[in-house]
């Protein structure tokens, strides 16, 4: 018991500071959001937008509605998409690349890749009005790939079966649990290859590209980005100021003001950081997601 009253007494001296100087507090965060100093263009209107595409692409949602946003908003005159990876599921993939077609058609849009420019999330980004590459970026990969183990093995050491019943000759295409049937790995390809047509004739259609000749572009290579800009996969090489100042460029605006996190933002997102830190110093395993 008496470790346990050890242990948590910094926590408890911390709500104890909270629960007694409240007031104190209160006032002191009023005073904050009174008279925090802005910075010189906090009352312009933010005219060019930056958006990230980060990590493996599952859930799209927050991405497409910037995207979306970002084009019905008359006050915003392009959008620097800024990707970095490495691809992820079909569909997600897809509903970016149309969502970022969409605003094409509206205003400038140019893509950076910042680091990974590859399968779904290169396919993302086919629709730019140009996209532009670090030096040190991968592009390409574009290809389509499903698989899976097959564990029948470790289940027999193990002594585990599987019992199923099924409606449809192919319902169990792709299950673990066994090796698949020659008809099974049949049905698989042929949605692969399906897939991989879209795939190749998208990227061909918006980058102007021969599908006849998708083996230089396509096939899954991986390209640095100087071979992808020889073989037609982006239209330059270069670093985010390069990208930054070609999307002013295209959009023609002479006074250009980007979305920034601001002052009051960056305030509280240290502010949390330094709260976890203490949290993690006391409690070193919780981790919060």
């Amino acid at each position: 018991m008496h470790f346990l009253k050890t242990l948590f007494a910094p926590l408890g001296a911390l709500i104890d500071y909270i629960q007694n100087h409240f007031k104190a507090l209160l006032f002191l965060l009023l005073l904050f959001i009174i008279f925090f100093p802005m910075p010189d263009d906090g009352f312009e209107t933010v005219n060019l937008q930056r958006i990230e595409l980060n990590g493996p692409i599952f859930d799209t949602t927050d991405v497409v509605r910037e995207l979306d946003e970002a084009c019905a908003n008359p006050q915003i005159k392009g959008v620097l998409l800024v990707a970095d990876s490495p691809g992820g599921a079909v569909a997600p993939s897809v509903e970016v690349a149309y969502a970022l077609k969409r605003l094409h058609d509206a205003k400038p849009v140019v893509v950076y890749a910042k680091g990974v420019l590859a399968s779904g999330s290169y396919y993302a980004s086919i629709w730019a009005d140009e996209i532009i590459a670090n030096p040190g970026a991968m592009v390409g990969s574009i290809g389509v790939i499903m698989q899976g183990a097959n564990l029948e093995g470790l289940m027999e050491k193990i002594g585990i079966g599987t019992q199923v019943v099924k409606a449809g000759k192919y319902k169990q295409a792709g299950t673990p649990d066994r090796r698949w049937t020659p008809y099974e790995r049949a049905e698989i390809d042929k949605v692969i290859q399906d897939t991989y047509a879209m795939f190749v004739r998208d990227v061909a259609e918006a980058r102007g590209l021969d599908p006849a000749k998708s083996a230089e572009f396509a096939d899954a290579h991986i390209f640095t980005a100087r071979q992808a800009e020889a073989v037609g996969l982006i239209d330059s090489v270069g670093v985010e100021y390069d990208a930054q100042r070609l999307l002013e460029n295209r959009t023609g605006v002479t006074e250009p003001v980007w979305n920034a996190e601001s002052e009051m933002e960056r305030f509280f997102r240290t502010l949390g950081a330094e709260g976890m830190s203490m949290l993690q110093l006391y409690f070193p395993h919780m981790v919060l997601k």
